[in-house]
């Protein structure tokens, strides 16, 4: 039964129509109006409130796909209130510097960050006419990369690993020397040090090495230009797809408000790509090659085609994806778009000199 409750902007219903519940997934029955990618809040009958996001409606029914899981949902006392709004992260400047989780909430213990506004994490689309050219230059510290495969502002460049290789200590190295590169004829305060953040989002990691970037931002000072996501192992499969989001809509808002030049780095994508296919067996879709879903192109192009130079913007977004390749193969997740793989016989993380081997397909 619907509840009717006034609210001043939109008015919210609320469903006890709760009638099945498959994986992370959940059923509802004779709900008026359903509207696909709304927010959906779950009260459990012990008053646990969880999140979800419409990913179906036909006529009456909906599917909604809970972001903390399904455990413990019952499906006579599950009260689901539709909120009519779509996810939104909270942002400002103040990130910079602190640990998020995969909801965008702060887990470093420091103060709760004031939102100077709410951004659709779905971002907005670039008009390719108002795309710059990436001309500028953006260091890595890392020889390989700056001397052979230079990444410039606003690029979109991958790094491939294989299973075994130091792809985090390299993330983590690009972390600590990352910088930007003065133009000559550029103005001071475009290319100084302060105008320069970067956004790391880590999905599927262990503990382990969610601590190792924690520590090493820290040790070495660069915490405070960092804004880091986190989504462990253990967390739901759900949240690992909204992560990488949450990660650019941050970087949108220092670029487009803020006017910084942003990096961003998003390891590991196919923790990613893994979660798609987990979220597509759930809602038995036809699965593709390696029963990853036939759309994950299309969703992953959503995520890359955010980096980019605007026209009336002094700042950029630049992505440094970095991917473990399953058995080394080496197009899944990218088409013929490869630039180069990590292939690192020596010690990376106490020597910048890792060896790139420029592949051309």
């Amino acid at each position: 039964m619907a509840v009717n409750r006034d609210y001043i902007f939109q008015p919210r219903m609320s469903y006890r129509t709760v009638s099945g519940v498959n994986g992370l997934l959940v059923i509802l029955d004779d709900v008026k109006f359903p509207k696909y990618a709304k927010i959906v809040n779950l009260c459990l009958h012990d008053g646990t409130i969880r999140s979800g996001q419409v990913l179906e409606v036909s006529v009456s029914k909906a599917v909604v796909q809970v972001f903390e899981g399904t455990s413990g949902i019952d499906a006579k006392n599950t009260v689901c209130e539709f909120t009519g709004d779509i996810l939104k992260s909270p942002v400002c400047e103040d990130m910079l510097g602190r640990v998020f989780n995969e909801s965008a909430k702060p887990i470093d213990k420091g103060p709760t960050v004031l939102a100077k506004d709410f951004l659709d994490i779905q971002g907005q689309p670039i008009n390719p006419h108002s795309r710059i050219y990436p001309e500028e230059m953006i260091q890595t510290g890392i020889s390989a990369i700056d001397i052979m495969n230079s990444i410039a502002r606003g690029q979109n460049i991958p790094i491939f690993s294989a299973a075994g290789l130091p792809r985090n200590e390299i993330a983590a190295q690009i972390c600590r020397q990352g910088g930007l590169v003065k133009v000559p004829g550029k103005s001071v305060l475009d290319d100084h040090d302060d105008n320069f953040a970067i956004v790391f989002a880590a999905m599927g990691v262990n503990m382990e090495t969610a601590h190792f970037f924690k520590q090493d931002f820290e040790e070495n000072g660069s915490m405070e230009n960092v804004c880091l996501f986190l989504n462990l192992a253990n967390d739901p499969t759900i949240e690992r797809i909204i992560t990488p989001r949450l990660a650019l809509t941050a970087a949108e808002f220092l670029v487009y408000q803020c006017e910084k030049h942003v990096l961003v780095i998003l390891t590991d994508m196919s923790s990613y790509a893994e979660a798609l296919r987990e979220v597509s067996a759930t809602r038995e879709e036809v699965p593709g090659r390696r029963c990853f879903p036939g759309y994950m192109y299309t969703d992953l192009a959503k995520i890359y085609e955010r980096a980019g130079r605007v026209e009336g913007r002094n700042g950029s977004i630049t992505e440094i994806p970095i991917l473990t390749m399953p058995n080394d193969g080496m197009y899944l997740f990218y088409g013929s778009g490869i630039l180069f793989k990590v292939i690192c016989s020596i010690d990376t993380y106490h020597s910048p000199y890792s060896r790139f081997d420029r592949l051309h397909y």
